[in-house]
């Protein structure tokens, strides 16, 4: 009997050493096997639940997220989620900025409820270019030039009053002087001036109708010539701006200093300050051309050098106009400042 109780003691001795290690084993399976829950509410600033709401669950040791859509009543929940691995949730949803959770680490069989899921209204964005484009701003200003006039009346448009005007390009050089060049009150002015030297018998060419048709002609060409060589072909070559840029602040002896020297001091189309080669160039050829039309009686140094004298003097006359008076007297835009 006694051998007996030892064999069975033996037995079972030896099936506890064999069962020992499959019980280990369904004890570790049990513990990985214990997951997570992870489970919240998606509402707006409001409290209001939003429904359909797309939540992204993203454990940092994985590469395959996983993705539900909110209920009717904006919840969403995650089961089976890993516990102590880091984890976070992004939630989107159309017409709202998205939200990212902190990082979070559960325990296993937690059951947590993510808190604070506020979406806030997209805030949409404008992208203003803003692009400064010269010729643009200039065509602008030159477009309002052509309509200056004096009392409405007497063509102004070699004068602007912009505090940063934009250069003219070479076509809008050409096309101020071809304006003033045949504006009807330019040729009014002809007629006058014409007037003026046939009753002045200068030049000599006589008197009468026909040499009252060469007086007329020879004034259009000085006008002309000066107008389209100073104004418009040496502007172009020399990159000069051909207009007076009025002042109209500061002391009265700066604004005269000013005009005065206009015909001296050109305004280049890079916006420096240049001895105004265009001006007196202008002058000084329309001078010259006037030999080839008038009398032989009086062509010479003295003609040219006479005229341009004139010239530059009416041109000082007329920029001391425009900076005290005729800028009164100017529609710009259709008002009169």
């Amino acid at each position: 009997m006694k051998r007996l109780y030892i064999d069975l003691g033996a037995a079972l001795a030896v099936a506890l050493v064999l069962s020992a290690p499959a019980l280990a084993s369904g004890q570790n399976n049990q513990a990985t096997s214990r997951t997570a829950t992870i489970m919240g509410t998606v509402t707006d600033v409001n409290g209001d639940a939003i429904p359909d709401a797309t939540v992204v669950l993203k454990e940092v040791e994985s590469n395959d997220p996983r993705t539900i859509v909110t209920t009717e009543t904006g919840m969403f929940e995650f089961h089976d989620v890993t516990p102590g691995i880091t984890c976070q949730l992004s939630i989107s949803a159309k017409d709202f900025a998205d939200w990212v959770s902190p990082p979070i680490i559960l325990n296993p069989d937690q059951f947590k409820i993510v808190t604070g899921i506020q979406l806030r209204i997209a805030t949409e964005r404008t992208t203003v270019d803003v692009h400064y484009d010269p010729v643009e701003v200039a065509t602008e200003q030159f477009r309002a030039e052509e309509k200056q006039r004096v009392f409405g009346i007497i063509p102004n448009f070699y004068v602007s009053y912009e505090s940063d005007p934009a250069p003219l390009t070479t076509g809008m050089k050409f096309k101020l002087a071809l304006k003033v060049s045949t504006d009807p009150v330019t040729a009014a002015g002809v007629f006058l001036v014409a007037s003026a030297k046939q009753a002045g018998n200068t030049p000599d060419y006589g008197q009468g109708w026909g040499a009252y048709g060469k007086r007329f002609g020879a004034v259009a060409a000085d006008g002309f010539s000066d107008i389209m060589i100073g104004g418009a072909i040496l502007p172009s070559l020399l990159h000069q701006d051909p207009r007076y840029f009025y002042q109209g602040t500061g002391t009265t002896g700066s604004r005269i200093r000013h005009a005065v020297f206009s015909p001296f001091v050109a305004r280049a189309d890079n916006g420096k300050s240049q001895p105004n080669y265009s001006s007196l160039g202008g002058v000084l050829a329309s001078s010259s051309l006037s030999n080839l039309y008038y009398p032989r009686s009086n062509r010479g140094a003295g003609l040219v050098f006479g005229n341009f004298a004139i010239g530059i003097a009416e041109r000082i006359g007329a920029s001391v106009a425009q900076e005290f008076l005729l800028g009164k007297f100017t529609r710009r835009g259709g008002h009169m400042k």
